[in-house]
């Protein structure tokens, strides 16, 4: 019962820092690359549709993102979505393919993603130990039904713990190398 309490929390809590990983890459750089578009919706006939099922993405140089729409009367949309994002770019529509220049960042602007990249690192060691509370909640519950001893309860937790320590140090180092690649100049 314990060991199932376990893998599920160690599960979930490779699910947060998974997500905190696809979280950062969706943070711009001074590189270009597709990731950065994962989040945007399209209003594809009608109904919101993630950009990267209506195009593919090239990046023939460090700075340039070619979006080629798989259906061209997506063309308009794509570009007011990207417009209309917090990427800050202004795509150029070539009636083909929409064509990104990324410009460069300036040092204000690198704060602000820095900024938003330590608030998303913090959001996911929320998770994190949050997920290490249900668990341990969960085991409370089995020692209180008299289902485990206390014995038990207490090396759940400590393996809790150091599950806990262990991704959370995950999220501190992939924030350790976002920063160090916002700072890049």
């Amino acid at each position: 019962m314990i060991a199932q309490i376990i893998a599920d929390a160690q599960h979930k809590m490779d699910g947060t820092v998974e997500h905190t990983r696809e979280e950062f890459a969706a943070i711009r750089t001074g590189r270009a690359h597709p990731a950065m578009f994962n989040k945007l919706l399209v209003d594809y006939y009608g109904a919101p549709t993630p950009l990267q099922q209506l195009a593919t993405f090239q990046v023939p140089e460090a700075r340039t993102v070619l979006i080629t729409p798989f259906d061209r009367g997506a063309m308009a949309g794509i570009e007011k979505a990207i417009r209309d994002s917090d990427l800050g770019v202004n795509p150029a529509n070539d009636g083909n393919l929409i064509r990104i220049v990324l410009p460069q960042l300036t040092e204000e602007r690198r704060k602000e993603y820095i900024k938003l990249a330590r608030h998303k690192a913090e959001e996911g060691r929320v998770a994190v130990r949050n997920v290490r509370r249900h668990a341990i909640e969960s085991v409370n519950k089995l020692v209180k039904d008299k289902e485990v001893s206390e014995d038990d309860a207490r090396g759940a937790e400590k393996q809790l713990d150091a599950a806990t320590k262990k991704h959370t140090d995950v999220v501190d180092e992939l924030l350790k190398a976002k920063e160090a690649e916002l700072l890049e100049v």
